[in-house]
């Protein structure tokens, strides 16, 4: 049977075969494209700043009569204007059909190929966007939770787990450092696309009315273009490669966590190890956007004038309030860039550690930080209080990226991206009860009489418990029995379904050992530079903390 050949019929250009690499592919081209595609969808950490703009879109609106409308009076409204809480709902649509698409399509993932399944996220979320702006564009809520929220939420979860099953493969001796470039895209996306939908905004302006409708749709076209060139970028190695002279390490002490079998998703999902890592990833992303939704109020309504060195007791004119603001986004761009660093030192760092023991850093160090942060408030350290926010921040980006790893450590490689994305119902689960948990426990302290100050302890030493929750969690993983583990029947089987033909010896010697060359520098350069300048535009927000 020739290449790019099944069943006497020509594959597709998406089809899976059609990406096994040849004797010139570099496995380091493959990082570039799956950066591409998380550096798109990551936009969504940075849907906030949408969220002003679309209750403004009706100028004029008749204030009275809009206050008594509900929310799905708003889903066809074209007369009033749509509040926060109405459009808000929107990101939670997305993070939840995230979790539901990765868990739904994760098998079908494996079989289809990287590249089939990014081009397929492309549509999804560049088309979402479309007509989530069309939605904008004729005012019909209901619209734009069918582009952003559904389709585009679809897009989301194909887009974040593609890669994760291909890098796992082409690095087998540094599978966090490879998970960790992928998965820090997610979390820059927002350092770069923030700041671009500002500025569009701005462009398509309308008299009073931003341009929040030709935005998201520009930003659609050119998300969907990007994610087609990562799509079609990636390469998969041929059906038992590996690095020249690379071995298994059995002698590390992360060593014994490490499998040499291979769990089917049909029945990982029925071990306890899975249900463990789940309890582990769910409890550091409660934790961590607990912090992440509080942490501009929170510096706000903790320090206050102080931030300035004023009295807290001082009434503040309107400049210093605005200084002030100014110092919180500050923290937001910090808290984004920390987000997305931490995500690659941590994942990396766990190809050293081992994945259970990085966890545990994750766990204990968190919630002596949670603890710590109500006294930093107390005694007005705020210098320290923006460092022990960065720092928890880099962990729960660095646990989105050690996940991975760790499911391939546990459950073997072939079918990781599936197992990896039943995995992400525990961010769905966490992104929709986390934001409402917070808010709940902020207005019953409120309530109660509690200061703004001190509004926040409580709910951190209750961020904490869940991390002690989740450092239980991780505590009890042990390596999977091997009766789980799939007989050589079964994984020839798989290998079949994803058209692995197991190639020989000198066959392997030779694929996928080409020169990183030209392309891979232009590849490098096409993610890195936008990157970078989303982190200049981060350091510089940072700056009005200083």
């Amino acid at each position: 049977m020739g290449a790019g050949r099944v069943d006497g019929h020509v594959a597709g250009p998406l089809a899976r075969e059609r990406t096994i690499a040849g004797p010139s592919f570099n496995r380091w081209l493959v990082p570039p494209a799956a950066l591409a595609i998380h550096l798109c969808i990551g936009m969504a950490y940075g849907f906030s700043v949408f969220w002003l703009p679309m209750t403004k879109l009706v100028p004029g609106a008749d204030a009275a009569t809009c206050a008594a409308q509900g929310f799905l009076d708003q889903l066809t409204t074209t007369m009033c204007n749509w509040t926060v809480p109405s459009v808000n709902h929107v990101f939670e649509t997305f993070i939840a059909m995230l979790g539901l698409a990765a868990a739904i399509w994760g098998g079908w993932l494996e079989h289809a190929g990287p590249r089939k399944a990014g081009f397929i996220a492309a549509c999804c979320w560049g088309g979402g966007l479309v007509i989530g702006g069309i939605g904008m564009a004729i005012h019909q809520l209901w619209l734009v939770y069918l582009g952003c929220g559904l389709l585009g939420g679809i897009g989301q979860g194909l887009g974040y787990i593609t890669p994760v099953s291909t890098l796992i493969k082409w690095f087998p001796d540094r599978r966090g450092l490879a998970t960790g470039f992928a998965i820090m895209g997610y979390g820059g996306g927002a350092m770069i696309g923030a700041p671009i939908a500002v500025k569009l905004m701005d462009v398509f302006r309308q008299g009073e009315v931003a341009g929040v409708a030709a935005t998201l749709a520009t930003m659609g076209v050119l998300y969907f273009v990007v994610m087609s060139l990562g799509a079609f970028g990636f390469r998969v190695p041929p059906a038992g490669w590996k690095p020249i002279g690379w071995q298994p390490d059995t002698h590390t002490k992360a060593a014994p966590m490490v499998t040499r079998g291979h769990v089917h998703l049909d029945q990982a999902w029925k071990t306890p190890q899975f249900w463990l890592i789940w309890g582990v990833l769910c409890m550091n992303v409660t934790a961590g956007i607990g912090v992440i939704s509080m942490a501009s109020p929170m510096l706000q309504d903790v320090f206050g004038g102080r931030l300035l060195g004023v009295d807290p007791t001082t009434e503040l004119s309107v400049a210093q309030k605005a200084a002030i603001a100014a110092a919180a986004a500050g923290l937001v761009g910090l808290v984004s860039l920390f987000n997305s660093v931490g995500r690659l030192f941590w994942a990396s760092a766990s190809d050293i550690l081992g994945r259970k023991f990085t966890y545990v850093i994750f766990f204990v160090l968190g919630i002596s930080l949670y603890c710590l942060l109500p006294s930093l408030g107390h005694y007005g350290m705020a210098a320290l209080f923006v460092i022990t926010v960065c720092v928890i921040l880099s962990m729960y980006g660095g646990g989105f990226a050690t996940v991975p790893a760790y499911l391939a450590d546990i459950f073997g490689t072939q079918m990781v991206g599936a197992i990896h994305g039943r995995l992400l119902t525990a961010w769905s689960v966490a992104g929709v009860i986390g934001p409402v948990l917070i808010a709940s426990i902020r207005e019953s302290q409120l309530g109660a009489g509690v200061a703004k100050n001190l509004v926040y302890d409580r709910t951190l030493y209750i961020l904490a418990g869940l991390l002690l929750v989740g450092l239980i969690c991780n505590l009890l993983v042990r390596p999977v029995d091997p009766r789980h583990h799939m007989s050589e029947e079964r994984l020839r089987k798989e290998r079949s379904l994803q058209h692995e033909a197991q190639a020989s010896e000198a066959a392997l010697a030779a694929a996928a050992r080409g020169p990183f060359g030209a392309l891979g520098l232009v590849a490098w350069l096409a993610v890195g530079i936008p990157f970078l300048i989303g982190v200049w535009i981060a350091l510089q927000k940072a700056a009005a903390l200083l």
